[in-house]
């Protein structure tokens, strides 16, 4: 015989039923999470794709730079030999060119004025050069290549077309037959822009480049880390290991983490103060934007090897000591070594992003055309973030490609100094 079913109780079957709705409620708010966890990231990752296919849309074309060679005749009745600065080249390659298309100027100079808008000035300061050298080449003829000018090399790339009613272009109707015609007599040659990443900052966009502001990026950075990663790590060990926990303590400790969220541009107004106006650093100079972004950079490399030493098992500190060593032994041979991968890595990453950082730079004057490169700590140089600012509000179309360039090539640097930062925390951290 089978044994009878025992009958639920009504409560307990409510209980049960309740039971059931709250887990199945439970489950219901963890897939919700996992989703809105999930979009979050999409989103994020969709706006951080649409940010950078629009700059390396926008400035790949830079890397691409159309060229041209011309054939000079150097006639000596246009050149005087005892004031060479005098003497308008420019205007003699534009003959050269107009010859070249098979045309002559007319009695106003109308059409050189226009051959000039589409060959680099560049040209003109090559023929310079080349006579200061050799004056003898007075009456020959001299081959000169270079870039052609901006609004020329946007022609080619497609970002001027023909099919742009003439008043709303830069060339006309002129101008873009000469470069069609050029073109197809296989004057015009398309190579890599070899001149972005040796040259510093021009008024002529076909010229810039960002040699200067990389160096003087290097340069700022240079005495940013000299200052700010020894005297963050001496001030974090002794904040950690040594000062006496207390009131005063406490206030430096709150004061350091208040610090590292100040807003960057009153960084900059305190070196505008302190180091302009009263010590008398150089403004524009990578002395005075290492000591600037020092100062911003501090609380983050403290807060960072604070972190890290108290990541160190107090076992560590214990077993020195128990072994006959004294406190600063066991700080400087035991601990801090071992707190060396996130010490490190908080000091790139506090580094990468004062290198990143441009607010504070302009308040102490980094905004000046700078168009060479700077030999000193003490001279006036630009940086690469200073650099995008000033290509971006500039009215020349062509220096917009170039700063999404400029754009990338920080971003380049900035991943690099991220993946250091991740490479050496990897190879030398530890787990307890």
């Amino acid at each position: 015989m089978t044994e009878a079913a025992i009958p639920v109780s009504a409560d307990k079957a409510k209980a049960q039923s309740a039971f059931e709705k709250r887990l199945k409620a439970r489950h219901a708010t963890e897939q919700r999470f996992r989703f809105y966890g999930l979009m979050a990231i999409v989103i994020a990752l969709s706006f951080l794709a649409i940010l950078l296919t629009r700059i390396v849309t926008q400035g790949v074309s830079t890397f691409t730079v159309h060229s041209v060679a011309i054939e000079v005749p150097l006639d000596p009745a246009r050149i005087d030999r005892t004031n060479l600065e005098g003497t308008n080249f420019d205007i003699m390659v534009a003959d050269a060119v107009l010859a070249k298309l098979g045309e002559k100027d007319d009695d106003f100079g109308t059409k050189s004025e226009k051959v000039k808008d589409l060959i680099s000035p560049d040209f003109g300061f090559q023929l310079l050069n080349m006579i200061k050298a050799n004056p003898a080449i007075i009456g020959k003829t001299v081959s000169v290549s270079g870039p052609l000018r901006a609004n020329a090399d946007l022609y080619f790339k497609g970002e001027i077309k023909r099919s742009t009613p003439e008043e709303e272009r830069k060339l006309d109707n002129q101008q873009i037959d000469w470069l069609t015609k050029l073109n197809a007599s296989g004057a015009v040659k398309t190579g890599f822009n070899v001149a972005f990443f040796t040259k510093s900052d021009s008024t002529e966009p076909e010229q810039a480049g960002v040699l200067g502001a990389v160096v003087g990026s290097a340069m700022m950075l240079m005495v940013t880390a000299l200052l700010a990663v020894p005297i963050g790590v001496m001030a974090a060990v002794y904040l950690e290991e040594f000062a006496p926990k207390g009131r005063w303590t406490d206030i430096i400790e709150v004061n350091i983490n208040n610090l590292a969220a100040v807003p960057s541009i009153v960084y900059g107004l305190l070196g505008l103060g302190l180091f302009i106006n009263a010590l008398g650093v150089p403004r524009s100079s990578p002395l005075l934007g290492g000591l600037v972004l020092a100062l911003m950079a501090l609380p983050t490399v403290i807060i960072a090897t604070r972190s890290s030493l108290k990541a160190v098992p107090p076992s560590i500190r214990e077993a020195a000591l128990g072994v006959g060593a004294s406190r600063s032994q066991a700080v400087f041979h035991h601990v801090l070594p071992l707190a060396m991968p996130g010490v490190m890595t908080g000091s790139i990453l506090a580094l990468a992003h004062a290198l990143g950082e441009t607010a504070p730079l302009l308040m102490i004057g980094m905004v000046s055309f700078v168009p060479g490169v700077p030999a000193a700590f003490t001279e006036a140089a630009t940086v690469l973030p200073v650099q995008v600012f000033i290509w971006e509000n500039a009215s020349e179309r062509a220096f917009h490609e170039r700063t999404a360039a400029a754009i990338m090539v920080l971003l380049v640097f900035m991943i690099l100094m991220n993946a250091v930062a991740i490479i050496l925390r990897r190879r030398f951290e530890r787990r307890w």
